[in-house]
């Protein structure tokens, strides 16, 4: 079958990867070149860079408009694929091949649909999420359904990681779905139950708030992890977290408190502390959480802006840390 491909970050390469292995991908749409880095470099997405090893031709667009359906018509491609482009598909552009488009989502739905499936079923504590393969309709991610996937979400598993998996694993999904539209077997059916939404999340979505439980904190510092990555504040200053991990053993401090518990430092939340593993101060690179404790107590209290002997420092209701010396 003639394809063409429209994505952008690195979770649409297996799909890619698989369709150019088993079809003709006539091309592949991707957002435009970004500055990466400190130094603000241009960079192709990752799907771009795949399909210039691949030798697909690349049209770069952050919007799909009259010029991208211009180009595609003249393609001639049977059916659009759509993994995380970043944009809506809309008519006539959705019309274009003689299939339609059909999109994998990292979700079953009509559960979380959005641009972040992966991070809110994280925070909202799901037991299990999936993938969906549907056809592209007007509606956001409206579409029906061709076949999904089912999967338990770790207790411990964080947004990025649990993302990674549900690419490989739908890169098969949507293989599967692709072929029996070739041969005529693909079958689709209409969503059932109450759609939830999942918007993409700001910066302030990755603010942990230490006066909730820590089994609430947990997942929402998992769901924003990697992206766009938990964090607090110490000394006013913004402080991340990196990797925690429940610390059921270690005995209960007041919410945003931080004290060494053996080895490594814990803080406080509304019940059970959290244990910090891996963090990164303002201005410094990823440390271990003992390292990063070590430094404040040697500096009498300041490592990339912490507070130690009872002083404390907050930003936003909530968020504050108090260091205690032992």
């Amino acid at each position: 079958m003639r394809l063409v491909f429209a994505g952008t970050p690195e979770v649409a390469n297996p799909t890619l990867r698989r369709l150019a292995a088993e079809h003709e991908v006539v091309a592949v749409i991707t957002r435009l070149d970004a500055p990466q880095g400190r130094k603000r470099v241009l960079t192709p997405s990752p799907v771009a860079a795949v399909a210039e090893e691949l030798g697909i031709p690349v049209i770069k667009a952050n919007r799909l408009d009259d010029e991208v359906t211009t180009r595609v018509e003249a393609l001639d491609a049977e059916l659009g694929v759509i993994v995380a482009y970043g944009g809506f598909v809309r008519e006539p552009l959705l019309s274009t091949p003689r299939l339609g488009w059909i999109n994998l989502h990292f979700s079953l739905l009509p559960r979380w649909r959005g641009a972040a499936p992966v991070q809110h079923a994280i925070i909202a504590g799901d037991a299990v999420t999936g993938a969906s393969v549907f056809q592209l309709v007007p509606g956001m991610d409206a579409g029906p359904v061709f076949q999904t996937l089912r999967t338990p979400i770790g207790a411990h598993q964080s947004a990025g990681s649990l993302l990674g998996s549900l690419a490989d694993d739908g890169a098969g999904l949507v293989s599967e779905v692709v072929r029996g539209l070739v041969d005529g077997t693909a079958v689709s059916a209409e969503q059932q139950g109450e759609p939830t939404l999942a918007p993409k999340l700001g910066i302030e979505d990755a603010r942990l708030d230490w006066t909730l439980g820590s089994a609430e904190i947990y997942q929402r510092l998992r769901g924003v992890t990697p992206e766009p990555g938990a964090f607090t504040t110490v000394a006013g200053e913004r402080f991340k977290i990196l990797e925690a991990e429940p610390a059921r053993d270690a005995p209960q401090l007041p919410p945003g408190r931080i004290r060494l518990d053996g080895r490594t430092p814990v803080i406080g939340t509304a019940d059970t502390p959290l244990r910090l593993v891996r963090v990164q101060p303002s201005g410094k690179k990823p440390m271990a959480a003992a390292d990063w404790w070590r430094g404040a107590q040697a500096g009498g209290g300041q490592a990339g802006g912490g507070q130690a002997g009872g002083g404390q420092a907050s930003n936003a209701a909530g968020s504050t840390i108090e260091m205690v010396a032992e």
